[in-house]
């Protein structure tokens, strides 16, 4: 699997004795990798060591791995996650990438609850002008959720960075992908369908993010997937917040809930989302910074 240049090849224990990078703490772990908290040995920069373990990986993610591999190293975007060097040896490939001290937006929305409209556009516009470059790159990321998106930045001036992009491909426009890959919660109904879909998934995923930031909790729950579709197919109106309902402005609702069509033909595409006056809509406000690792 030559995913990289074979001249960068370093062990887990070169980089703890040798290597530029000390590993500090384990960040997370699942079946395909082990992230790590850790530091240039020279600098002392903060980073994070993504392990990913070539024996787990088929061709399907091998490929995803590529794309993000190609995409990240191409790319230098303040919306998006900076890949700053990639070594790999026999059993494992790890990607070093610049640490975020203002963890997940999953740890912001835990810690804050719901959050103000003008907080939540802010997001959403960071979040825009991220997918503006996947979207130039014909990328599809298929796992938009807030435990994928990162914080950076300084009190009242936080960044939002879009992370793990171990699901994405290349979609070409007019074309579709039938692999059923993402997180339930934030998945468009027509995967969860097992039908075809096109980048129209992602815009989903921004109306559940954005439905999240401004109620507290995602839009449809279930206990499982086959009740997840049944309650988003039978909803008429979205359940937000009654609390929270006279304070949004007519603008805010209108992309929420087009960003959450259920039929993808009448959901809004990337330009449209992107044009949406809600999004277009002046006076910021300076969102707070908490440490939420």
């Amino acid at each position: 699997m030559p995913i990289m240049n074979p001249r960068k090849i370093l062990t887990v224990a070169k980089i703890t004795r040798e290597g530029k990078y000390v590993l500090k703490s384990k960040l997370g772990e699942n079946s395909l990798a082990t992230v790590w908290r850790a530091e240039h040995r020279l600098t002392g920069e903060e980073v994070v060591v993504k392990q990913v373990y070539r024996s787990k990986l088929n061709k399907h993610l091998i490929s995803c791995l590529e794309c993000e591999l190609n995409f990240l190293s191409s790319v230098n975007h303040p919306n998006i996650i900076r890949l700053l060097d990639v070594f790999q040896d026999e059993s494992c490939i790890f990607l070093v990438m610049e640490f975020c001290s203002g963890g997940t937006l999953a740890s912001y929305i835990q810690l804050h609850g719901r959050v103000k409209e003008q907080i939540a556009r802010r997001f959403i516009q960071q979040l825009g002008a991220g997918l503006e470059i996947l979207h130039a790159h014909n990328i599809i990321h298929r796992d938009l959720k807030p435990e994928n998106i990162l914080l950076s930045g300084s009190e009242g001036n936080t960044v939002l960075k879009i992370a793990d992009f171990g699901l994405s491909r290349t979609l070409s426009p007019g074309k579709h992908a039938e692999k059923v890959c993402g997180s339930p919660l934030y998945m468009a109904p027509e995967v969860l369908q097992f039908e075809r879909y096109d980048d129209k998934v992602d815009m989903w995923s921004v109306g559940a993010i954005l439905f999240e930031l401004l109620n507290g909790y995602p839009p449809f729950q279930g206990r499982n997937n086959v009740q997840l579709l049944q309650n988003i197919k039978s909803c008429t109106c979205l359940p937000f917040s009654q609390l929270i309902v006279p304070q949004l402005n007519p603008d805010c609702v209108d992309i929420c809930s087009r960003l959450l069509s259920v039929n993808p033909v009448h959901r809004l595409s990337f330009d449209e989302f992107y044009q949406h006056k809600f999004l277009q809509r002046t006076g910021e406000i300076r969102v707070p910074f908490d440490i939420g690792l």
